[in-house]
């Protein structure tokens, strides 16, 4: 990691850039896959599933059969911990539910506002590095609570042409059965426009790699919404002398070892800590099987040291973390100051990785910066809001004028002949 000592104002931008790729190439590459797939549907699947993954495949659905047996080549104690991070998961996500209001803005008009669910909706699991189970749990039960109609999850097959088995138990387990071995661009390509075998959804969900990401923001111009831009993984730490070296030295690597792409942040006022973390990473990325892909991460990775807890929370802000993990004494304070981050964890005792698998929390964050704008993945995510109102007759006569007023002012006199209209009825004329 590049340690970067007081860095002026007029740096920070550039310091505080992401791993930057040729987008020029990348859409390239996405617009092609998605034209092919728009116009060949389940031909160009199978023919990108063989290029990209290696597996030439003759059926795209998983069958019900493969579904029910992947319980089967499951350790009990991985399926216990499954179902309590389900259980976490729903109960968090279930508490997001909100109660139907209705107002009297004036009397005799009741306005509402209810929330129905999004009909059909995709999930993206990827599935390139890792099969991650767990986010079948974090995109599929706010989908189920919601409501959603029709879930369809697409996730890449491993080199034997089947999905990995805990991939597979998590969707039994929500009850999702429409699953598909389909990875990468294609499988955004399949969901926004539909093929023979993949039904087109109104929504996708699901983090991805830059490929993924850009096909993401290319479909959502014109052929279905997307939860956000959702790319490689990032955590920034907060940590002053009270930190604990080895815990942010793990937390940093459990975010490198998602890609190569992805990148940590450490971000201190206390020079003594910087060492013992830069030991600590060292010694356990030895130790990982991944540790290729954390080592290459690292290089995209940087410690700053600055002077204030302050500077701190400014740095933070101004980068806008997927993931934030505040390891100082007086955490609750500087928490409360953070107003750019997807995710925040409190404390030493407090893992990221606890987020990304059963604390309850969604996984699905915004990167890149986006967490400025954005929130992490929730049940509004998976409904649209439907306004209603009510207007007796009592309402349009203490109401009408205002409308009509209104309406006349903006020289719309169609607006104001729909109340008037009604008015001279209400008085008898």
């Amino acid at each position: 990691m590049r340690i970067i000592r007081f860095p002026e104002k007029k740096d920070w931008n550039e310091i505080l850039q992401r791993p930057v790729f040729k987008t020029e190439d990348i859409d390239r590459v996405v617009m092609e896959v998605l034209d092919n797939v728009r116009n060949n549907g389940n031909k160009a699947l199978i023919q990108y599933t063989s290029k990209f993954d290696g597996v030439d495949l003759t059926e795209i659905q998983v069958s019900g059969k493969e579904i029910k047996g992947a319980a089967s080549y499951i350790d009990d104690d991985l399926k216990k911990s499954i179902e309590i991070a389900k259980n976490n998961i729903e109960k968090f996500h279930n508490s997001q539910k909100t109660e139907t209001k209705i107002i009297e803005t004036t009397q005799g008009v009741k306005c509402w506002q209810k929330a129905v669910a999004i009909e059909k909706v995709g999930l993206y699991i990827p599935g390139g590095t890792a099969p991650l189970f767990s986010t079948v749990l974090m995109l599929g039960i706010p989908a189920v609570i919601a409501g959603c109609k029709e879930i369809v999850l697409c996730t890449p097959p491993g080199k034997t042409g089947a999905i990995n088995p805990a991939v597979l138990y998590s969707a039994d387990l929500i009850g999702i059965t429409k699953i598909f071995k389909i990875g990468g661009i294609q499988a955004i390509g399949a969901m926004a426009y539909g093929t023979e075998t993949i039904p087109k959804v109104y929504k996708i969900f699901g983090p991805g790699n830059q490929y993924v990401t850009a096909a993401k923001q290319i479909v959502s111009r014109s052929e279905v919404a997307i939860d956000m831009p959702a790319g490689p993984s990032e955590v920034a730490v907060m940590a002053d002398g009270s930190g604990n070296p080895a815990f942010i030295a793990g937390d940093l690597l459990s975010q490198a070892e998602h890609g190569i792409d992805s990148q940590v942040i450490l971000i201190t006022n206390k020079e003594s800590i910087i060492y013992p973390v830069l030991k600590e990473l060292e010694i356990q990325l030895n130790n990982l099987p991944r540790k290729e892909i954390a080592g290459k991460s690292l290089k995209n990775s940087k410690i700053i040291l600055v002077n204030t807890e302050d500077e701190m929370i400014e740095w933070v802000n101004e980068y806008a973390p997927e993931h934030l993990i505040i390891s100082m004494k007086n955490y609750a304070e500087i928490a409360e100051k953070i107003v750019n981050a997807g995710s925040v964890f409190l404390g030493n005792y407090s893992p990221e990785s606890a987020g990304d698998y059963a604390s309850g929390t969604n996984h699905t964050l915004p990167t890149y910066g986006f967490a400025r704008v954005y929130n992490g993945t929730n049940l509004d995510d998976y409904v649209k809001k439907i306004t209603f109102q009510e207007i007796s007759k009592e309402g349009l006569q203490n109401l009408g004028p205002v409308i009509e007023k209104m309406a006349e002012a903006e020289y719309l006199i169609a607006h104001k002949n729909a109340v008037s209209l009604r008015l001279k009825n209400l008085k008898g004329g």
